[in-house]
């Protein structure tokens, strides 16, 4: 059996600015989407899929954690993933080889935590070593993108390259098609955060096509609006690499104040930000394609991360606590 593995992420800065070249700071987290892939033929039966245009060996048990409806949300999405990913990367026949691939791990899926790119990933990893087709990191992180365009429809390439790579990155993406900028941050100290789920299932396609509208029709309000997105990227990778978490914080306020702005967030989006405020963090914001799924709250108190964090749990809201740095 071979097995692959994608993580998770967090953006703290800079999502829906960074599809229009605009920089942005994301980090992978420690909770990650695992594939464990098998032969067909040791299973006994043939997994071909019948159906019209599903001609195709890649059979996909999804047993992850998840928000209510994802999953079967995404099925096409993931089905369609995978042929794209063959066609630009692996090129394998699997009709003449049928494979069984299981999705778990401890990542719980919802909109805003990078979960589409983890599986895309994982899957990539896992092909990888059960056909010995030995891709490089590029390679698999190439695999990401492509699979990726399947739930989002031009991603920035941030999502998969935190789940390739993980660590805390700054990222910007070339317009012209070129390489993207990609910097490691070291951080100045290690921050705890919790990222919450409103429990909304999104797609992250449909939320940048809103904006992508929004812009044409507001070209100079919103090149404004972008203008400081920029700026407040710039004033917090010198505050991640300096270690004043106070400064990120406050950052992370002003970040969401954007999004708000530019009409992504949602109303348990911002309630979530609000209540994470009131206990003890430092700042908060939504996180990933928004209008639902995660925001995230950062804190140098462990003890103030776990009295948020269960403050939005008796409320029914799932929470995930990790550490940056």
């Amino acid at each position: 059996m071979a097995t692959g593995y994608g993580y998770g992420k967090v953006i703290l800065f800079g999502e829906h600015f960074v599809v229009h070249g605009k920089p942005s700071i994301a980090s992978g987290i420690s909770r990650k989407t695992v594939a464990e892939l098998r032969p067909a033929p040791e299973l006994g039966f043939n997994i071909v899929d019948k159906r019209p245009g599903r001609e195709m060996g890649f059979h996909i048990i999804d047993k992850r954690p998840a928000a209510e409806g994802y999953i079967k949300k995404y099925e096409e999405a993931q089905r369609k993933s995978v042929d794209l990913m063959n066609k630009a990367v692996w090129h394998v026949d699997f009709d003449r080889n049928p494979v069984e691939v299981i999705l778990g791990g401890d990542l719980y899926c919802a909109s805003g935590v990078g979960a589409s790119a983890a599986s895309c990933v994982a899957m990539a990893r896992a092909v990888n070593e059960h056909f010995g087709l030995d891709l490089s990191a590029e390679q698999i992180n190439l695999c990401g993108l492509e699979g990726d365009k399947a739930y989002a429809g031009t991603p920035s390439g941030i999502d998969n390259t935190c789940s390739t790579y993980g660590g805390l990155i700054y990222f910007r993406k070339n317009m012209q098609g070129g390489a993207n900028t990609i910097e490691r941050i070291q951080l100045g100290k290690p921050l705890d955060i919790i990222m919450v789920s409103t429990g909304i299932t999104t797609r992250t396609e449909e939320a940048v096509a809103g904006v992508r509208e929004r812009l044409k029709q507001n070209p100079e309000e919103y090149g404004r609006i972008f203008g400081e997105a920029e700026q407040i990227v710039a004033k917090a990778k010198d505050a991640l690499a300096n270690g004043d978490a106070e400064a990120v914080g406050k950052l992370m306020d002003e970040n969401h104040r954007l999004l708000q702005r530019i009409g992504v967030s949602h109303e348990k989006l911002d309630y979530l930000v609000d209540l994470c405020r009131k206990n003890h963090a430092l700042g908060a914001k939504m996180t990933g394609g928004g209008m639902g799924g995660y925001m995230v709250a950062v804190f140098t108190c462990p003890n103030c991360q776990e009295k948020a964090a269960k403050a939005c749990e008796a409320e029914g809201y799932m929470v995930i606590r990790a550490r940056i740095g």
